[in-house]
This record gives structure tokens, sequence and C-alpha cells, in this order.
């Protein structure tokens, strides 16, 4: 149940002095939507977030750490320039981590800014990117929630020594496995629960 978030949202709308219609016709959403985010059976995504702040008037903020409080699923991402890797890996997370909600990227930025939006437990990310190395996107993660677990993915293991120098929490030579997965979870600095609840 996610109620921290409904009871923030009900509380700003109505002091707004809007019914639960009137601020869906303002997102394009059905009132039904608007009553499940209120009743804490549903969580908007980080875009709908972006939308209900502009429709309320409130600081994104606001609205982005109720919903971090209140999701009771841990956010873990992987980011890989390689579509191909990406495509492959994504369901061995899934089926390794079936609580989690599980997101994909090819570019840094967008992992970055989904990290600012939603507070991430694990990060599973390539070294190799271009011009912005998997290393340096560690280090943003970390300093946006220092309790991120980072796992780095390569296909060359002479960047293990670099990569502990971030504070990651593992590193894993591609293809990866479910088997790896498993091994890397037991290992993580900061273990969450299957619930998401940090430990």
């Amino acid at each position: 149940m996610s109620m921290l978030f409904a009871e923030t949202l009900k509380k700003i709308r109505t002091e707004k002095g809007l019914t639960q219609r009137e601020l869906a016709e303002r997102l394009y959403v059905t009132r039904t939507s608007v009553n499940r985010w209120e009743n804490g059976t549903r969580l908007p995504d980080a875009a709908m977030i972006l939308k209900l702040s502009e429709a309320l008037g409130v600081d994104i903020y606001v609205l982005f750490n109720a919903a971090a409080e209140s999701d009771c699923r841990p956010n873990v991402i992987m980011l890989d320039d390689n579509k191909i890797i990406l495509n492959g890996g994504l369901p061995i997370l899934e089926a390794v981590m079936p609580n989690a909600t599980i997101t994909g990227f090819t570019k840094p930025m967008d992992a970055i800014e989904y990290a600012k939006a939603n507070r991430v437990s694990l990060a599973f990310l390539d070294i190799e990117m271009g011009n912005i190395s998997g290393l340096d996107v560690c280090r943003g993660l970390l300093s946006i929630y220092p309790r991120t677990n980072v796992i780095f993915l390569t296909a060359y293991p002479s960047y293990a020594i670099d990569a502990w120098e971030t504070g990651a929490s593992g590193f894993m030579i591609k293809p990866i496995t479910s088997g790896d997965v498993r091994n890397q979870l037991e290992k993580l600095r900061y273990p969450f629960s299957p619930g998401g609840i940090d430990a």
C-alpha cells in the first residue's frame, strides 16, 4: 500500500480546492486513476508525478519523496549502451528479482535523471559507454542516494581495480547469468528485502 503518497496527494488536492474529477481532467486520466492513487492501491510513474506537480502547483520533490517512501518495490536499473546486451539482461534480472521494478537504459544521463526521481536500490552499470564511463555514472548515482548498490558489467576484467575504488558492491563479466546475479545479491553493501525495504 502506498499510503504516504496517497495521503500527501489527497491533502494537496483538497487544499487546492479540487475534486478528484477536476484533477483527473487536468491530467487527462480517469477519476478512477486519481482515486486509486489516493486510496493507496496504485502509485503513478515518474512522468505522471511530474504532471501531478504541474497540475497542483507543488514542488515535484514533495511528491517524489512521498512516492519513494511509499513504494514497497525496490527500483533496479540496468545501463548498457548495447541494446542487445540490455535486452538480454533485463529478463534475467526480472526472473531473479520478480518483486523489483526493473528499468533499462542505453543513455547514462537518462539513468541519472531516473535516479533523481526514483530511489534506486541496485544499479547494474556497463563501464565503457562512449564519452561517459560507468565509473562516472556510479559516482553520480551514489551522490544522489549513497545506499545505491552498484554492480559493474564489463567484458574487460582489467577494469576491476578501478571499479572497486568507486565503492561499488560487485563486478560481473558479460554476459550475465541468473547464477551470477544471485551470487552478487548475496554480497550487496546495502541489502534490501524482496519487498524493497532497505535493511
